[in-house]
């Protein structure tokens, strides 16, 4: 009865990031190798440039890379698809704080569907203008450490950077051991020449395609992610995708 209880909970869970849909049969029930964590999302905006918000540059290069993700054969979940602030789905935390609420649902999450991976997508911002290139932060273990240096030199050959990895000691979302995760600060929103990126379809889609490469360079090196034999549309089927957000833009 336990486990009856706790498969149930994580059903309900994952039926509500995508709104249920009337017929809730129509989403199949699927492991889940990488969860894409979209960084903020609805009152909460993230960084900013004049009328750019990184709440929406991390959605529109994540439902990117879910696809690329997808099509490559990994079973995959986004924790939003739209712009929602997630710590309206915490109920179960008594903090005030907004900020507390969200990360504590996002980090919950991980810890519900047990992931083998978790990647979360953000955009930094710098007071100095000239401060360009992505950034990968990882937790104290080995397997995270590996995922972002992969990460780490993917995204440096896209954006021609020579950056390193850096350990993130004190973020919340790497707090945990549920699975390897890193945070992907993607680029400066600051920087006009990484705005150029974030921003242009046709770059997110390389950014979005640098993660992906990367993911399965890890794979094939640790072997620890059990791929499909054939590509499938994991939590979200291109048609119910349709059927449930067809009012959602990229």
């Amino acid at each position: 009865m336990r486990y009856l209880h706790s498969f149930f909970r994580i059903v309900v869970l994952l039926l509500l990031l995508v709104c249920m849909p009337a017929r809730t049969e129509a989403i199949p029930l699927t492991p889940i190798h990488i969860l894409i964590d979209v960084g903020h999302g609805g009152v909460d905006s993230g960084t900013s440039y004049g009328n750019l918000h990184e709440k929406d540059i991390n959605l529109q290069i994540a439902k990117r890379l879910y696809e690329q993700l997808t099509k490559a054969g990994y079973s995959v979940a986004l924790n939003r698809y739209e712009d929602i602030a997630l710590s309206d789905d915490n109920r179960w935390l008594g903090n005030r704080s907004r900020h507390i609420r969200d990360l504590a649902q996002r980090k919950n999450l991980a810890k519900e569907i047990v992931p083998q991976m978790m990647l979360s997508l953000h955009v930094n911002w710098s007071s100095d203008s000239r401060r360009r290139g992505p950034v990968v932060l990882y937790q104290s273990n080995e397997q995270s450490f590996m995922l972002a240096d992969l990460l780490q030199s993917s995204l440096n050959r896209l954006a021609n950077t020579n950056d390193k990895p850096v350990k993130g000691k004190t973020y919340y979302m790497l707090r945990h051991s549920y699975c390897p995760s890193v945070i992907v600060e993607m680029g400066f929103i600051s920087n006009a020449s990484d705005r150029e990126m974030l921003t242009n379809p046709a770059s997110q889609e390389k950014i979005a395609q640098a993660i992906r490469e990367a993911v399965s360079e890890y794979v094939t090196l640790t072997g620890n992610l059990k791929m499909e034999t054939f590509a499938k549309e994991s939590w979200w089927q291109e048609p119910l995708i349709q059927q449930i957000n067809g009012r959602l833009d990229e």
